[in-house]
C-alpha cells in the first residue's frame, strides 16, 4: 500500500518516469540513502534493513525467495547483467560477503545508438563503464561486503572465463532480443555468461513474460516482453541445461494486448503521467508478470 500511495503522489505532482531501459540500461549510481552497515551474510536480515522505498517492491520482485531459488550463498561469484542504479546489488554485496565477488555485466557499446534516445554524450560515457560502475558500487560497500569488477559483454577477458558460480539476469534479456538480428547481441551475451560460469554453474534469469498466445512478432522483446519457450531455447542452444522454472514473480493481473508495452505498469507508468484514472488502473495490475528462469552449465 505504501509503495502505491509514492506512485500515485508522483503521478499528481506531475513526475515523469522514463522507460524501463532508461533507468536499468545506464552507469548512473546513487548511493543508497538511509543504508547501514550489516555484519552478516543472511539474506533475511539484509532485506529488512533496506530502506522502505526498496522494500515497498519486495511484493513484486521477491528478492528472498529469487536469490533462494538461484542458489544464491556467501563466498560465491556472481555476475550481475545489468547492475545499473544497484537495486539487487545492494542486496548482493553483503549477501555474497568477504569471500565473495559481485561482477557487473554491461551490454557492448554498439547496442546503445539503436534505441534512438541516448545522447551522442551519455553513450560516450559507457566507454569507460566497465572502471566507473565498480567505482560507483563503492559506495554501497561496507567492510562486510564482495568485492566489485566489471566487463562488457563481446570483450569478456580470458581470465574470467570459467569463475563465475553463477549469472544473474534481471529484466535484461528482452532489448538484447529486440536488437539480435543487428548484431547477434543476445548470442553474444548468452554465449559470454557460459563462458564465464565454472562447470556446474547457474543462469539465472527473471524476465518480463509474453503470454503464450502472443504472436512472435509481438513478443520479440521490443514491447519488454518475451516468451518463455524463446528464451529457454536459446539458452540450450549456448548449451546450458534448463532446470527449473517457478512462479515466485508471476503476476496474473498482467494481461497485455497487443497495443500494450510493459512500461505501461509501474514503476514506469507511460502514458499514465497526465491521466490518474489510467494510472489507477495500471497501479491495479502491478509490475510485470514475470518468468523466474534456472540453468546450469553441464559439468
Amino acid at each position: 500500500m505504501r509503495f502505491l500511495i509514492i506512485l500515485a503522489a508522483s503521478i499528481i505532482f506531475g513526475a515523469c518516469s522514463q522507460p524501463e531501459v532508461n533507468q536499468t540500461l545506464t552507469a548512473e549510481v546513487m548511493p543508497m540513502a538511509g543504508s547501514t552497515t550489516i555484519a552478516t551474510n543472511e539474506l533475511s536480515a539484509i532485506l529488512a534493513a533496506q530502506p522502505e522505498a526498496v522494500q515497498d517492491r519486495y511484493v513484486y520482485r521477491h528478492p528472498e525467495e529469487t536469490l533462494n531459488f538461484f542458489g544464491i550463498k556467501p563466498g560465491m561469484t556472481v555476475v550481475e547483467v545489468l547492475p545499473g542504479g544497484g537495486w539487487y546489488s545492494k542486496l548482493l554485496l553483503p549477501h555474497l560477503g568477504t569471500e565473495g565477488q559481485l561482477v557487473g555485466a554491461n551490454y557492448p557499446r554498439d547496442i546503445w545508438p539503436l534505441f534512438g534516445f541516448f545522447s551522442e554524450e551519455r553513450i560516450a560515457k559507457l566507454a569507460t563503464w566497465t572502471t566507473d560502475w565498480p567505482a560507483g558500487a563503492q559506495e554501497w560497500r561496507s567492510d562486510n561486503s564482495a568485492s566489485v569488477s566489471a566487463f562488457e559483454f563481446g570483450k569478456a577477458s580470458e581470465s574470467l572465463r570459467g569463475t563465475a558460480d553463477a549469472v544473474l539476469f534481471f529484466r535484461a534479456l528482452h532489448n538484447l532480443a529486440r536488437f539480435e538480428n543487428q548484431g547477434e547481441f543476445l548470442t553474444t551475451a548468452i554465449a559470454d555468461s557460459y563462458n564465464v560460469l565454472k562447470p556446474g554453474g547457474i543462469a539465472g534469469v527473471v524476465q518480463h513474460h509474453a503470454p503464450d498466445s502472443a504472436s512472435d512478432e509481438w513478443a520479440d522483446g521490443s514491447r519488454g516482453y518475451l516468451k518463455k519457450a524463446f528464451v529457454i531455447t536459446k539458452m540450450q542452444a549456448a548449451g546450458f541445461e534448463f532446470l527449473a522454472s517457478s512462479d515466485v514473480n508471476a503476476n496474473s493481473k498482467d494481461e497485455p494486448t497487443v497495443e500494450d508495452v510493459v512500461w505501461r505498469l509501474p514503476p514506469t507508468l507511460r502514458g499514465a503521467k497526465d491521466d490518474a484514472e489510467q494510472a489507477a488502473k495500471m497501479l491495479a495490475i502491478g509490475e510485470s508478470n514475470r518468468m523466474t528462469l534456472k540453468f546450469r552449465k553441464p559439468l
